[in-house]
């Protein structure tokens, strides 16, 4: 099977590996991304985490709460160029379309698409953006949740949002420490049961073949598998990452600090180009 420069180019933006290891890899996959993503892994090579946050190259990332702070809403609005997506229409429809999703309690990317702007449709005034600048813009991600107490953060140049839920109101400081957490850790999910059986067996299964593949004893690969996928949830889940201002504690122990009985509920995090 023939594979493309464009191919392996690609699978290097995904993982960060060489491009002659990506090339290989693929040329085993017979062109499957996943696999050949999972080759990689299997052979030791450090490949970048694959985030289901990865939405759009440009554009902007948008982050607000409703006046109580118990609402959080989350919208990209992608494009091709940087330049578009500085422009000054762009960032005002961006705040327009997230505002407009507020007011009328949007809970869906769908129902935001079909908001009436001035007798049209938000999906149409997209269309319209796209006439006017000749590029691809697209709505490819928008995300609510409803807690106790949300906080919403937006990044410099509105790259990169989050919005976080806490079981607990009128807890702003700790909230924002925690949005800031979001922000900067990149965390995949809320905590090792939010995350899903199969990505579990995935990850395990890898850990196995590598521990094989550096020769240590079968009867011990299941517990060094376990040791590795206990890594990957302290690394990876909000409430047991460390801390990021202090890394002596984890985020539940800062929770907790705060107030014994205080956890955040569920986050979203959207960022461009990564």
């Amino acid at each position: 099977m023939e594979i493309k420069a464009a191919q392996v180019n690609e699978l290097r933006k995904m993982t960060g590996v060489g491009m002659m290891d990506c090339k290989n890899a693929l040329v085993e996959a017979e062109g499957d991304f996943d696999k050949a993503i999972d080759i990689l892994r299997k052979k030791g090579q450090k490949v970048a985490a694959k985030r289901a946050d990865r939405t759009a190259d440009q554009g902007r990332v948008v982050a607000k709460v409703n006046a109580d702070s118990t609402k959080g809403y989350i919208l990209v609005l992608s494009c091709e160029t940087d330049f578009v997506g500085k422009n000054a229409e762009f960032v005002a429809a961006s705040e327009q379309f997230i505002d407009l999703a507020m007011k009328a309690n949007a809970k869906t990317r769908e129902e935001v698409l079909a908001l009436d702007v001035d007798g049209r449709t938000i999906a149409d005034h997209i269309s319209d953006l796209m006439g006017k600048t000749g590029e691809k813009i697209e709505l490819p991600a928008f995300n609510v949740i409803e807690a106790a107490h949300v906080t919403a953060y937006n990044h410099m140049g509105n790259r990169l949002a989050c919005i976080a839920g806490f079981n607990i109101a009128g807890v702003d400081e700790a909230a924002h420490e925690v949005a800031l957490q979001i922000a900067a850790m990149n965390p995949v999910a809320l905590n090792a049961e939010s995350i899903p059986q199969a990505t579990i067996d995935h990850e395990l299964e890898v850990a196995r073949e590598t521990i094989r593949q550096e020769g240590k004893p079968e009867n011990m690969v299941d517990k060094i598998a376990q040791g590795k996928l206990n890594k990957f949830f302290k690394e990876n889940t909000l409430l047991a990452q460390d801390y990021y201002a202090d890394n002596k504690m984890s985020v539940t122990d800062f929770l907790k600090k705060t107030n014994p009985d205080l956890t955040c509920t569920g986050f979203y995090r959207l960022q461009l180009g990564a």
